[in-house]
């Protein structure tokens, strides 16, 4: 799992009047909690770069007050009209805590129904997992090997490994194998009838929703 790491300095002020002096020194107010008493810091915009700006997810190593703690981001603020971060909130990684955070869905394997001319549509990125941090995963990963035309993938059927449970709704789609309009329509062939299984199953989504 890969790991940023992360000077800070200790700020003593908490209030809003602290978190603007810190912004106005060109730097970001954040706050870690988790581990008992919340810790009060700021970070340079250049040391959080490559965990903010990513669609990949990774740890952080922050360093504070002579203490290091391993985090993950929970939370970061951004100006609404020049989008820079304007706080963040890390959390402490605690053995046996239980946490929930966001993971991304990588997919493995090449799908036949794009083979047959259909096209691969991503209906989700990431999923919420519960988990705790000694079975901490980065990544979810799918196989697409045997999706056909028509066809689609669920949440309930990515496949986890133990300690690891997905919070997300079973039903929601994750992704699909569009069917061209030059392949429909054909009288009632093969991929006719694939269409027909998902959009059974998107009646189950509805339902479910």
């Amino acid at each position: 799992m890969v790991s940023v790491n992360i000077e800070g300095t200790l700020r003593s002020g908490t209030g809003t009047s602290s978190a603007k002096a810190a912004r106005d020194a060109g730097t970001i107010p954040c706050v870690l909690y988790g581990s008992g008493e919340n810790v009060h810091f700021t970070v340079t915009p250049d040391s959080v770069r490559d965990i903010v700006y990513t669609g990949e997810f990774k740890l952080a190593n922050v360093t504070v007050g002579g203490k290091d703690y391993r985090c993950i981001l929970k939370d970061i603020q951004f100006h609404p009209v020049t989008d820079t971060v304007t706080h963040i909130d890390f959390l402490h990684l605690v053995d046996g805590n239980t946490i929930k955070v966001n993971v991304p869905i990588r997919f493995e394997g090449t799908a036949p129904g794009v083979r047959s001319g259909g096209k691969f549509i991503q209906k989700l990125r990431s999923v919420k997992i519960k988990t705790k941090p000694e079975a901490m995963v980065d990544e979810m990963k799918v196989d697409i090997s045997k999706l056909k035309l028509g066809q689609s993938l669920r949440v309930r059927d990515i496949q986890t490994k133990e300690g690891v449970e997905i919070i997300n709704a079973q039903a929601l789609p994750i992704a699909t194998i569009a069917v061209p309009r030059g392949l429909k329509g054909g009288g009632g062939g093969a991929a006719d009838e694939e269409e027909a299984a998902p959009a059974a199953e998107a009646g189950e989504v509805a339902a479910a929703e």
